[in-house]
């Protein structure tokens, strides 16, 4: 993500539409699994290159609508327009790439008897639940939404409630692309998501989301069966190195902590930074803090909970260098925070903030650094910032994350994915390492009847 789409100041506060839709009953909820569960066969027999077009024209679709769909965005989560807008091309690209990828998804033969055919062959999954988040609505949604349906799997797709009216309309332009019965939308809190993610009905559900969510159903699939796919929250370090320039450091933490007002799920949550270079960088960060455009949170509840880490941080000995008080006026804003003097014990080091805030420890060394990065229940990403090559692959080899980043917050070759680990989830997400997961694999062993066999039948 660009620097310059998170300074674009917003041009009003943060107001949600009016006129929410209404939130599923249970009724609809079991009638939206049974459609996708009587739709799934048809679809699975489809022909691949028909799903893939399928998906291609979802996609236009979507982008011919991708200003709308970035109003809502930004009218239901705060996000601006113009990082919205990007966050809903980027979801039109990914589909793009899985009406290519679709078709071209194989098994593969193996070697066996001459007079024997053994081959392995993916096969949809069927039914697959999608619950996604509204820190990033489109761009998520559609990952899991193309690799699921591309594949030959039915979808019924829940979007946060936060921004169910992105959900809803995303549901809508895509769905009309495909035959009947084959992505449902469904609206609603929670409970919605708990109904849908318990029904023994559901192959798979796929969820990113907060930890707690992604932890309640891990126990609900492993009574239904279904496979659970999931990027929960994340606890992101940045290890700082002696040896590189503290003010660029601090421009790539401020980057990596502020941007989307933290609410991305691999934002820069706790910083380690060697006490050789501490100081200029504080200062530096401090700098950046100050000159940051602010952005609202989604939502007072999330302020909330942000404020709530920094008062019991600062409570516990932290020092607020910036920021870290709530704003009077309208808006959910919450000011870019700097924290020094942070110590492994406290939440805001513990846990996912989720928002624009920067608790920075010093560390002796960059061995203490590495080790206390590592020392986490989460394990979705994590940032190095060093001149060292030796450094660099210790800590690559080290740190037990889906994905380590070198030297910068942010970026990646198209079509990456990774594994979170821990508490952050399981499974790949992205990338075609998610047709995998929207697969399962049947192994087929296809044997020719002896000669001797058919000559003893015809004279019989």
């Amino acid at each position: 993500m660009r620097a310059l789409d998170t300074h674009r100041p917003l041009d009003r506060p943060h107001s949600p539409p009016e006129g929410s839709p209404p939130v599923s009953s249970e009724d609809e909820v079991a009638g939206a699994i049974r459609t996708a569960r009587a739709a799934q066969p048809g679809w699975a027999a489809t022909p691949a290159a028909e799903r893939g077009a399928a998906l291609r024209s979802a996609a236009a679709s979507v982008r011919a609508h991708a200003e709308d769909l970035a109003k809502l965005v930004s009218a239901e989560t705060g996000r601006p327009f113009a990082s919205a807008e990007e966050g809903v091309l980027a979801g039109v690209s990914t589909l793009e790439q899985y009406a290519e990828l679709g078709p071209v998804h194989g098994g593969r033969s193996l070697l066996g008897s001459w007079d024997a055919m053994d081959f392995m062959v993916p096969e949809p999954r069927g039914v697959v639940v999608a619950l996604t988040p509204w820190n990033d609505p489109v761009a998520v949604a559609c990952g899991l939404l193309g690799a699921a349906l591309v594949t030959g799997n039915t979808v019924v797709h829940k979007a946060s409630e936060r921004c169910p009216q992105t959900g809803v309309l995303l549901n809508r332009l895509m769905a009309a692309a495909f035959p009947d019965g084959v992505l449902h939308g469904i609206t609603g809190d929670g409970s919605v998501g708990a109904l849908l993610a318990a029904d023994r009905d559901v192959d798979v559900v796929a969820h990113v989301g907060g930890t707690a969510t992604g932890r309640a159903i891990a126990a609900a699939t492993a009574l239904t069966g279904a496979k659970a796919l999931l990027e929960n929250g994340g606890n992101d370090p940045l290890v700082v190195d002696a040896d590189v320039d503290p003010v660029w450091a601090a421009g790539q933490a401020a980057l990596g902590a502020f941007t989307n007002a933290g609410q991305l799920c691999t934002s820069v949550e706790r910083i380690f930074v060697h006490a050789a270079i501490a100081d200029e960088f504080l200062d530096a960060l401090c700098r950046a803090a100050h000159e940051w455009t602010p952005q609202p949170l989604v939502d007072e509840r999330q302020r909330e909970h942000v404020h709530q880490h920094v008062a019991e941080a600062v409570a516990d000995g932290a020092t607020a260098l910036t920021g870290g008080s709530v704003p009077n006026g309208e808006g959910a804003f919450y000011p870019a925070t700097v924290l020094a003097r942070c110590t492994p014990g406290m939440r805001v080091m513990r846990e996912e903030t989720f928002g624009p805030v920067a608790p920075v420890r010093v560390v002796e060394s960059f061995a203490q650094g590495l080790a206390e990065a590592a020392e986490d229940d989460h394990g979705l990403a994590a940032t190095v910032l060093t001149v060292s090559m030796a450094h660099a692959q210790q800590a690559w080899r080290t740190l037990p994350v889906g994905t380590v980043k070198v030297n910068a917050v942010f970026g990646g070759a198209p079509g990456g994915a990774a594994q979170p680990r821990g508490l952050s989830g399981t499974g790949f997400g992205y990338g075609p390492e998610l047709l995998d997961e929207m697969t399962t694999t049947k192994v087929v062993h296809v044997a020719q009847i002896q000669p001797s066999s058919q000559a003893r039948r015809a004279a019989s």
